[in-house]
């Protein structure tokens, strides 16, 4: 498929092998704190914050620490007030790069990602400048020893998925923001269990990254926004050969 589907698979393999779990539960906080501050505490009547929840879940986040973010969220208990931004901007090679923001500190952060995209050959770019170039859309992935094909595919086609992808070792559901939750319960129906099911942003189209040194500036950029505390996600429209990741691996 494209590069978004290559990123989601080296930051799933990236984020099981390292030991970040604190980071990680920071920013699922921030992310059920947020949904329950805009579409309220009942995850019933309120997708992303449920889409939220799973997602923590997923990363075996503490029942009590969930409840915790909703209630902080819904304004049930005091707590750090979030705000959600987008900044913009080009990486090596052309790349467009779009980062999630959700900070309590908009100049902290403006100030932290502009000096990311400075350091790893990019440049900050106005609002709007990338943004349409991505979808919203749902990601479910699997690992291929812990599912069938025929019925994964089935299973996915039935549900109104749009696109199975086949990767190293994975595959990747990709389906509409709308047939998300529809096609992620009949999965768990059936009990297949995902290595990630989640809401995120693929490109339009991609630029291909055809030499290693670009590749790997492109994947520390990437990774220096994915490390940045203010920085929920960040996507990039980028498709590099397998042949050059496995020689970077």
């Amino acid at each position: 498929m494209s590069g978004h589907s290559k990123w989601s698979t080296i930051k799933h393999k990236k984020g099981a092998a390292d030991a970040k779990r604190g980071k990680i539960f920071t920013k699922l906080i921030k992310e059920i704190m947020v949904s329950a501050r805009f579409g309220g505490g009942d995850p019933t009547g309120n997708p992303r914050l449920r889409a939220a929840i799973t997602a923590a879940k997923t990363e075996n986040m503490p029942k009590d620490n969930i409840e915790r973010a909703i209630k902080k969220g819904a304004g049930e208990l005091e707590g750090v007030t979030y705000e959600e931004i987008n900044y913009e901007g080009y990486g090596p090679g052309g790349v467009a790069v779009l980062a999630e923001i959700m900070t309590d500190n908009r100049n902290r952060a403006a100030s932290d990602v502009r000096h990311i995209f400075t350091r790893h050959g990019g440049s900050m770019g106005e609002a709007g400048c990338v943004a349409w170039m991505f979808s919203k859309k749902g990601s479910i992935v699997f690992n291929k020893e812990k599912v069938s094909e025929e019925e994964l595919m089935e299973v996915a086609l039935d549900a109104g998925a749009e696109d199975v992808d086949e990767q190293d070792d994975l595959f990747e559901v990709t389906t509409s923001l709308e047939d998300f939750f529809a096609v992620k319960s009949a999965f768990e129906s059936r009990g297949m269990t995902y290595e990630l099911a989640e809401i995120t942003m693929v490109p339009q189209s991609t630029v291909p990254i055809e030499d290693e040194r670009t590749a790997l500036q492109v994947l520390k950029l990437m990774d220096a926004l994915e490390d940045c505390d203010d920085v929920q996600n960040a996507y990039a429209n980028f498709d590099i050969p397998d042949k050059i990741l496995n020689a970077l691996a």
